[in-house]
């Protein structure tokens, strides 16, 4: 019986050496070839860089650099944003809680960002209210945050990307501009009778500045020109809050304070991937810090930032090997710190809570095609490139997944920081290796 086993067990004794070595040269390649690009790089060695590579189906790292070391993540924070969706969240987006109570219907924001977000059509929950026959009130005081993340610019707060946060976002709390007839065209109306112009100023182009505490709106007394496009994030307060739901409704909606009571209801908005999508690939701030509030919805009465943040590290990021410094949802904040090889790990538990490529894939910016992506790697209709970028000045990163021309995917985490060269310089040396890796290996 022994003889008559002895070539099976030899045979796979064999099959599992032939595989052993045959990983090792893969890993040794990998090693031999990427030390040799970063070697040959004029720029990645002039600055603060990560970068890890990872076999995603054998379940090891193949190559890393400075994998340990922290850094400013930027967007890439939306990774974690997206994951604590995955895990959080219903098939739909909860927008509003409510009772009816007599003839009055009373409800509470959840910090739903796709109510009346044009891009998403989330109007069920605009709908809901609009059908209801009751007297409508809007409780307040859920959220009592700060209308910025922790450690954002505030001299950003006229761009389209630092729109405040609240507990009951309306159309982005952005105002939409641009060019009609040759006047100044506006969503929502409700805003034109805060719109001045400067005579003083009568030359260059027109744009829009709005006081940084109030919603006062300055413009050149200049001509609108025909393709003019400006969005501002307006200042949030309840009043406005108020006006807005009253003149979008068509109905008068009064306020009310009011704690949510524990069998409060919940109406839902648009589908869950719809809204993680639009985070993802335009890289959404607004939808991003909006989403923890409604991780925190989840939890408890109050919608706070750091609630969602803790629960999602303490609960489902265990596994991260490094513990991540995490302060806000969209990466505006350089508060944020996470290491290359947490960004892999986070990048494989992603991988596994979705088990669909087909689906993940569509929900990231693809190399050449679409979202952040679209314009970093040539155009094609199948893209190698699924993944996030991250940019602040001095700051640009990518992490995500590289498919290689041998059929393997691999997770990559490209993290570079206080760089004095121009993003486009950094961003072209991390195509040229991660196109490498999608070549060769």
């Amino acid at each position: 019986m022994y003889r008559a086993r002895r070539p099976f067990f030899v045979l796979l004794a064999g099959m599992i050496a032939s595989l052993f070595f045959q990983s090792c040269s893969v890993k040794q390649k990998v090693h031999k070839q990427l030390d040799k690009s970063f070697a040959a790089s004029e720029i990645v060695n002039t600055y603060h860089m990560g970068f890890a590579l990872y076999d995603l189906e054998k379940e090891q790292m193949l190559y890393s650099r400075n994998e340990d070391k922290y850094f400013v993540p930027a967007s890439n924070t939306k990774l974690y944003t997206f994951y604590g969706g995955l895990k959080m969240l219903p098939d739909s987006i909860p927008s509003l809680r409510y009772v009816e109570r007599g003839d009055s219907l009373i409800f509470w924001g959840t910090g739903d960002p796709s109510f009346l977000l044009k891009q998403l059509n989330g109007n069920k929950s605009y709908e809901f209210l609009k059908a209801s026959k009751r007297k409508l009130f809007f409780a307040h005081g859920r959220y009592n945050g700060h209308f910025y993340g922790n450690g954002w610019s505030w001299d950003d707060y006229n761009d389209y990307y630092q729109a405040e946060i609240n507990e009951l976002p309306l159309m982005g709390n952005l105002l939409n501009l641009s060019a009609k007839d040759g006047q100044l065209h506006m969503v929502p109306r409700l805003f034109d009778a805060c719109f001045e112009a400067d005579s003083t100023v009568t030359t260059g182009d027109f744009r829009v500045t709005r006081e940084f505490d109030h919603n006062v709106f300055r413009h050149p007394h200049v001509p609108v020109k025909d393709n003019y496009r400006q969005q501002v994030p307006y200042k949030i307060n309840t009043a406005t809050t108020l006006a807005m739901l009253s003149d979008t409704l068509q109905k008068h909606v009064e306020l009310i304070s009011m704690k949510m009571p524990a069998d409060a209801k919940t109406v839902y908005n648009v589908k869950t991937d719809s809204v993680l999508k639009e985070m993802m690939l335009p890289s959404d701030n607004f939808i991003a810090e909006q989403l923890l509030l409604v991780y925190s919805n989840q939890l408890s009465q109050e919608l706070n930032t750091k609630t969602a943040i803790k629960h999602i590290t303490d609960t489902y990021l265990s596994e991260l090997p490094d513990k991540p410094v995490w302060v806000d949802g969209s990466g505006l904040s350089r508060g944020n710190l996470f290491t290359p090889r947490d960004m892999i790990k986070l990048l494989q538990m992603i991988y596994k809570e979705v088990n669909n490529q087909e689906r993940l894939f569509s929900m990231l910016p693809a190399g050449g095609q679409s979202g952040t992506l679209r314009n970093a790697y040539p155009r094609t209709d199948k893209p190698f490139v699924y993944g996030k970028t991250g940019t602040l000045s001095n700051t640009h990163n990518q992490s995500g997944y590289v498919l290689t021309k041998k059929g393997k995917i691999y997770i990559y985490a490209f993290l570079n920081n206080n760089f004095v060269q121009t993003t486009a310089t950094v961003r072209k040396e991390m195509e040229k290796i991660v196109t490498q890796i999608h070549e060769q290996f």
